[in-house]
């Protein structure tokens, strides 16, 4: 029997993300003893049920306890707490990373609650569902997907290298950046499109004029596809947008920019610039499917 990656790993959250790891660890081999916490009672009866972890604690300082990888797979707006809360029980020499969306805010709140001798490296596996939950987690998730590692100036060497090599197990392709420039990244890759996704379809289910049964009866074109962005852990996009503000009150002025010049051109049919920027759109769309981040099937690969 090959000896596992940690001997302990605990997963303060149970959701998505979280379980997945669970699920992945456990086939893989990659830990001696899957320890997980969450706030729920509900989650943790979910978690005890489906038995992805091998213990279940309400406290997370119980969970990280003796830990050689501790992982914050909750929202980020709770990792201060959690940081806080965990800072006495953390064992010297452990890695302690997360998995959120936005990273220098994640810096901003954790660091100053860890202590000497345990090495912090944030990380954010970009995969994901519009699932949430102990239920929605499988050991493929992380397959063929990037996770970005973006350590501090003076993060451990040994260690970013272990959680490197952590998630290759996994199945993923790893990188490595700062945390503001992932930040500002991620505000053009995941956090706009997110943020129009939620307002379109709030608008078409406001508009008076378009009745909300019409609205579900024809929604087999893009809107659809819009509908599953929309169905995503409002929790965890609240605080990725408060804690990203800056990157993305950024680039939502350059969108607005973008769309007011769609917006003179269709006024004016001005058939040339509409043209040449979706043929733009259609090579950033081909380019996605060379890099392996898609497949070419029509629709998606949707049956229906």
């Amino acid at each position: 029997m090959t000896q596992p990656m940690f001997e302990r790993v605990a997963l303060i959250g149970l959701g998505l993300i979280g379980s997945s790891l669970a699920h992945v660890m456990r086939r893989e081999g990659l830990a001696g003893h899957i320890a997980g916490h969450a706030r729920s009672a509900a989650t943790r009866d979910v978690a005890e049920r489906l038995g992805f972890a091998d213990s279940v604690h309400a406290k997370p300082a119980d969970a990280v306890r003796g830990a050689d990888l501790v992982m914050l797979c909750a929202p980020v707006g709770a990792n201060a707490s959690l940081a806080e809360t965990i800072s006495d029980h953390l064992a010297p020499g452990a890695i302690l990373t997360d998995v959120g969306s936005v990273k220098a805010a994640v810096v901003r709140d954790v660091l100053p609650h860890v202590p000497k001798g345990v090495h912090f490296v944030p990380g954010h596996p970009i995969a994901g569902t519009e699932q949430s939950g102990p239920e929605s987690g499988f050991a493929e998730l992380f397959e063929h997907r990037w996770c970005i590692l973006t350590p501090l100036d003076d993060s451990d060497a040994d260690a970013v290298a272990r959680l490197r090599l952590f998630w290759e197990a996994c199945g993923s392709n790893v990188d490595i950046m700062d945390a503001e420039h992932h930040d500002r990244v991620l505000s053009v890759t995941s956090h706009l499109p997110q943020l129009i996704a939620y307002n379109i379809v709030t608008t078409a289910a406001d508009l008076e004029e378009v009745t909300q049964q019409e609205v579900i009866k024809y929604s087999a074109g893009g809107f659809r596809d819009f509908t599953r962005l929309a169905a995503s852990d409002p929790t965890m996009w609240r605080d990725v947008y408060l804690n990203n503000r800056e990157a993305v009150l950024e680039l939502l002025g350059r969108f607005s920019e973008d769309l007011s010049a769609l917006q003179r051109a269709i006024r004016w049919g001005d058939g040339e610039t509409l043209f040449s920027t979706f043929e733009r759109s259609r090579d950033t769309r081909r380019r996605i499917i060379e890099a392996g981040q898609d497949t070419a099937e029509p629709n998606f690969g949707r049956e229906d």
